[in-house]
């Protein structure tokens, strides 16, 4: 019992250096990705010269004023001739969602869950998918809440993709769009879309208008304070495009990514800083190391980014198989496959401590390189707690099937604590809770 302490402390330590503390430090804190929430929302209408209808600058996923989703592009033109543009013109890979295909969160900044929704957050067996409100006050009747004319993607829904939302007046002489833009990438552990941001899909968005022939980027595209400024990275600051009267004759799309900046560490700077006792412990460290640990690491990095890389694959180049099947076949690999793998792998080593660090290290690793490809900068603070505890439970897990561990039971404390953790917060988060 007093060894299995040892190997949860030393587990939990690992999963705040590798997971919780880099996240915690460079995420945006609570009160930045929450929404706000007020009792009487004052609503401050986004007007248009020429146009009896206004609109309130965000959405939500309720009929009730939340300051959840930011709307970020408004487009004075008529919307078939923007949704032509987006959908049609041009060289890129905008296309309108398919059914099945609508965003699989159920609520778009939803970081701290305070509604019932789905298990996993898709309206599975419904085509409808999910539908966000957007309040609109026409002019001459009652404001009303109003769905998304259009849905646009771009990328992969089991990679990453900007989504876009576009609503319209309810009345035909107005003519203006307001579109609200974000990125986002699937979370293989909650099978749902999360929200990354919304300044980078916004200043993608604003490039593609300014791109356009015949528009003037500084007359034509401008920005406009609408004071939506809090959830996610919004600021406040949403774009203004005026396609008034304009003959357009090209909509090229060039989406671009941003780049991850690659430090580099100088090996001897770190070497000339360890003393002869550190230099003892790593070369012990190293003569622990045999070819089972890099088995494990291998396993749990392959399996892992395996579901990642063959679920856009599938995505890309199979026809039969619909989103919800790709997700049925590929999730076991996730929850069953890489515990039980760990499980196999980690009952030929010795020692305890060394089989948990190596599953919990490589799995922290496999979930970095992940974050790293879908190009994630910050995580809300749930999703940080989620991924330590699940690095804990897999290292239990390999810590109760080495050799020392099951001497007298397979069974034993660890292997117990690290299936019912894994099992817990997977369950947990499958239904909300995390």
């Amino acid at each position: 019992m007093r060894r299995s302490i040892v190997v949860g402390v030393v587990l939990l330590a690992i999963a705040f250096v590798v997971m919780g503390g880099p996240s915690l430090f460079f995420s945006p804190s609570t009160s930045d990705v929450a929404p706000e929430e007020t009792d009487e929302p004052e609503i401050e209408l986004v007007e248009f010269e020429g146009s009896d209808s206004a609109i309130w600058a965000f959405m939500s996923a309720r009929e009730a004023h939340d300051k959840r989703s930011p709307l970020n592009v408004f487009v004075r033109g008529n919307s078939s001739e923007v949704v032509h543009l987006l959908t049609e013109e041009g060289e890129g890979d905008w296309e309108e969602m398919d059914e099945e295909e609508m965003d699989a969160e159920p609520e778009t900044f939803a970081f701290i869950e305070d509604e019932g929704h789905h298990a996993t957050g898709t309206q599975w067996g419904e085509a409808a998918g999910t539908t966000r409100y957007a309040w609109i006050d026409p002019g001459g009747d009652d404001p009303q809440w109003v769905t998304e004319t259009l849905q646009l993607d771009d990328g992969d829904y089991y990679g990453e993709r900007m989504h876009i939302r576009l609503y319209e007046s309810p009345n035909s002489d107005d003519k203006w769009v307001a579109m609200q833009g974000h990125t986002e990438h699937f979370d293989w552990f909650t099978l749902r879309h999360r929200v990354d941001g919304v300044e980078s899909a916004q200043l993608a968005i604003e490039q593609e208008f300014m791109d356009l022939p015949g528009v003037d980027p500084q007359e034509d595209v401008v920005r406009i304070n609408v004071g939506n400024t809090g959830p996610s990275d919004a600021d406040g600051w949403a774009t203004k495009v005026d396609l008034v009267g304009m003959l357009v004759l090209l909509f090229g799309m060039a989406g671009s990514r941003g780049k991850a900046t690659i430090r580099e560490h100088t090996p001897d700077a770190v070497e000339d800083n360890l003393t002869a006792v550190d230099r003892r412990r790593l070369e012990a460290a190293y003569d622990r190391v045999e070819a089972r640990h890099l088995i494990l690491a291998m396993t749990i990095l392959a399996m892992f980014l395996g579901v990642r890389i063959v679920g856009i694959a599938l995505e890309r180049w199979t026809d039969f198989l619909t989103m919800h099947m790709i997700a049925a076949l590929l999730y076991p690999v996730i929850a069953l496959g890489i515990p039980i793998a760990t499980y196999a792998i980690a009952s030929g080593l010795e020692r305890r401590l060394d089989a948990a660090v190596a599953a919990s290290l490589s799995l922290a690793l496999a979930i970095w390189l992940d974050y790293g490809l879908m190009e994630v900068n910050s995580l809300p603070v749930d999703v940080v707690l989620q991924r330590m505890l699940v690095i804990i439970a897999l290292g239990l897990i390999a810590g109760g099937a080495a050799r020392r561990a099951t001497r007298e039971s397979r069974l034993n404390d660890m292997l117990i604590a690290g299936v019912a953790m894994w099992g817990f917060v997977l369950v947990g988060t499958l239904f909300g809770y995390f």
